[in-house]
């Protein structure tokens, strides 16, 4: 098996526990305590990931600033996911999020001039109606 797939799959799980993990959090914590509580896990990982490169990252401002945005995007989509989490029923909720993806490729095409194939487009159609239906 190919390194990629393993790793995709090993996300895949992974993911799969993130997005349970937070209705169980957000029955007992508010959504901002529970935001606050996960920053201590990613503390963790973000130390792991040090200490596997040796202390040493990479330096680029352009690099670093995106990074930090990767960072603020995500806790802050976190904190909205787990405020849905909250009020809603997370296989709803999760579904939905899940759809995100349809972001990053409307950005990757018109910004980094990546081609979106009919196939492709279809399947956005496809996750816009998922959206509609799932929502209702």
């Amino acid at each position: 098996m190919e390194k990629w797939l393993i790793y995709s799959l090993l996300a895949l799980f992974i993911y799969g526990l993130w997005g349970f993990f937070p209705k169980l959090a957000v029955t007992y914590i508010k959504p901002i305590s529970a935001l606050v509580y996960e920053i201590p896990g990613a503390i963790a990982v973000g130390i792991i990931a040090l200490v596997i490169s040796g202390f040493r990252l990479d330096c680029h401002p352009k690099g670093i600033m995106f990074a930090f945005l990767t960072g603020f995007c995500g806790m802050l989509g976190t904190l909205f996911f787990l405020a849905a989490a909250k009020q809603g029923r997370i296989s709803i909720v999760v579904s939905m999020t899940a759809l995100y993806p349809l972001i990053t490729i409307v950005l990757a095409a018109i910004l980094l001039k990546e081609p979106l194939t009919m196939k492709q487009m279809a399947g956005m159609a496809l996750a816009l109606v998922a959206i509609l239906l799932m929502s209702s």
